[in-house]
């Protein structure tokens, strides 16, 4: 057996200013990502934990250690003497590691369905450690990268709902992204970053950008057809177009 890579990346060249990742079929039948680094390639699943392992034969370490915390309750009734020793949060922190390496690779793919699950399974994780974590520095460690997360989970919802042409749905989750940022921040201590924050203010600028460049309303086209009337002292063209939207909103009622 031939084990040179050379062959599969030929003609695949390397951008460093770039996320430089593919997807391909494996020869298992399933589809894998594939991420072109200066050095070689990594491969990753699609679905399940990202290295394709089933640690203790479950998808992921975090679904085995809450599967002990569910034995756990159901042996003392609830879950007070449960912890997470420091060696078991960093074997968490690296599993949680490989989602963070796919979902950036999937939002490059446009995958975003995939991003949102990615995402949302790493807040999961960060939850559980930061309540069931022996050490408080371990509570903690991991928290530093929640606003991050629920950037990119705020993106890959919102651009699911542009792709459906729900734009209306895409701003109330961009600002509620936005909330839960601010919520954490200042729940944490961190009120003087709520102004600075990357992630804040990057949101607020992807708003700004759908709001401007949204599909106007039949109803918002008509308004702005209005205005141009009456700027150009068509009255009876301006009466015509206020006819046609009291008749729109009276057939939405």
């Amino acid at each position: 057996m031939n084990f040179d890579i050379g062959p599969i990346v030929e003609g695949w060249e390397f951008d460093p200013t770039d996320i430089c990742a593919r997807k391909i079929t494996g020869v298992d039948g399933r589809p894998k990502i594939q991420v072109r680094l200066d050095l070689g390639l990594l491969q990753m699943e699609m679905e399940g934990r990202p290295d394709g392992q089933r640690p203790f034969d479950k998808e992921s370490l975090l679904e085995y250690h809450q599967d002990k915390l569910d034995a756990h309750r159901s042996k003392h009734g609830s879950d007070a003497g449960f912890h997470l020793d420091r060696e078991a949060c960093a074997h968490l922190e690296q599993e949680g590691l490989q989602y963070y390496h796919r979902y950036v690779c999937l939002f490059r793919l446009e995958e975003y369905e995939g991003v949102e699950r990615d995402t949302a399974r790493n807040l999961s994780l960060f939850d559980f450690v930061h309540q069931y974590a022996a050490d408080e520095e371990d509570r903690t460690h991991m928290e530093q990268y929640r606003p991050y997360v629920i950037m990119m989970n705020t993106r890959a919802k919102g651009a699911i709902s542009i792709n459906r042409k729900n734009y209306n749905a895409a701003l109330q989750q961009i600002e509620a992204g936005i909330e839960q940022i601010r919520a954490f921040l200042q729940e944490t201590g961190q009120v003087e970053e709520i102004e600075s924050s990357n992630e804040i203010g990057f949101l607020r600028q992807w708003e700004e950008e759908v709001r401007r460049n949204r599909p106007l309303t039949l109803k918002q086209r008509l308004q702005q057809q209005l205005q141009e009337a009456i700027a150009r002292e068509e009255f009876e063209r301006a009466a015509e177009i206020r006819d046609q939207v009291r008749r729109l909103e009276q057939n939405n009622r």
